[in-house]
């Protein structure tokens, strides 16, 4: 009986866990402080769809440029497949004259090859990105990755294209991992899976000993043994026995003993 209560909960257990098994992790929600921009962003002339070719230019940075990225409220970079994230792309403009950001775009790859392209995302170009000597400017990205985009972790690498005194020159701006995850998702599909498994192990281990120990509880629960002295048999024997033939032969044996 036991054996088959624990298939039926487990079945029962299964039916309960399925539902939650098509969830994924979802972002954490960290505050994080940006740095102080120089323009707004509607001053900036965001175009949206690249007007210019910029995969196949293969420039150098500029010196005196640095830049940064930033992910708001988004510290565990996650990025749901096929809705919209944005990223701060932070410049510093060390040099001695203005330069003026045209472009940013970035593409996925697969983490263990950079080589193995999975995506790329669209650049957005800027009509009024200028930033000047000595100053610094934070620009906006917005991207979306695939919806079809298995979840899992990947290499995202963007880069910012500018131009110095016509001169075009790129940065790196970010060459790290994200971690794409499925949209309207919780938890992960192994956090569930785990926490199932270590309930339904947990109640196996429950019934376990509870059955141990109904299984000890019924040695213990014997009748106590009930000893009759010698004595106590022979008067009770004597009782059953007065007036039998079984007395009176005894009664005759012990006279010719005297």
């Amino acid at each position: 009986m036991e054996t088959k209560a624990i298939r039926v909960f487990l079945f029962a257990l299964l039916l309960i866990a399925a539902p939650f098994l098509q969830v994924a992790r979802g972002q954490s929600d960290s505050e994080v402080d940006t740095s102080e921009t120089v323009e707004e962003s509607s001053d900036l002339g965001i175009v949206g769809e690249d007007v210019q070719d910029f995969g196949d230019g293969n420039f150098s940075p500029a010196p005196g440029v640095d830049t940064i990225c930033v992910f708001p409220k988004n510290s565990a970079k996650s990025v749901t497949a096929g809705e919209e994230t944005e990223l701060l792309v932070g410049l510093k403009n060390d040099g001695e004259s203005s330069l003026n950001v045209v472009a940013i775009k970035a593409s996925v790859h697969l983490p263990f090859d950079h080589n193995l392209l999975v995506q790329n995302l669209t650049a957005q170009t800027f009509n009024n990105g200028s930033v000047p000597a000595s100053a610094q400017a934070t620009f906006p990205y917005i991207f979306a990755v695939s919806k079809f985009l298995q979840p899992g972790t990947f290499d995202l690498v963007g880069t910012v294209y500018y131009e110095i005194d016509q001169q075009p020159y790129q940065s790196t701006f970010y060459n790290g991992t994200i971690e794409v995850v499925e949209a309207g998702a919780f938890l992960s599909i192994e956090s569930v899976f785990l926490v199932t498994l270590g309930f339904a192990l947990l109640v196996l281990l429950g019934l376990w000993i509870h059955g141990q120990i109904q299984h000890l509880s019924k040695k213990t629960k014997r009748a106590p043994k009930v000893e009759v002295g010698t004595r106590a048999t022979d008067a009770s024997m004597d009782e059953w026995l007065q007036g039998t033939a079984y007395t009176q032969s005894l009664n005759k044996s012990s006279k010719k003993k005297k």
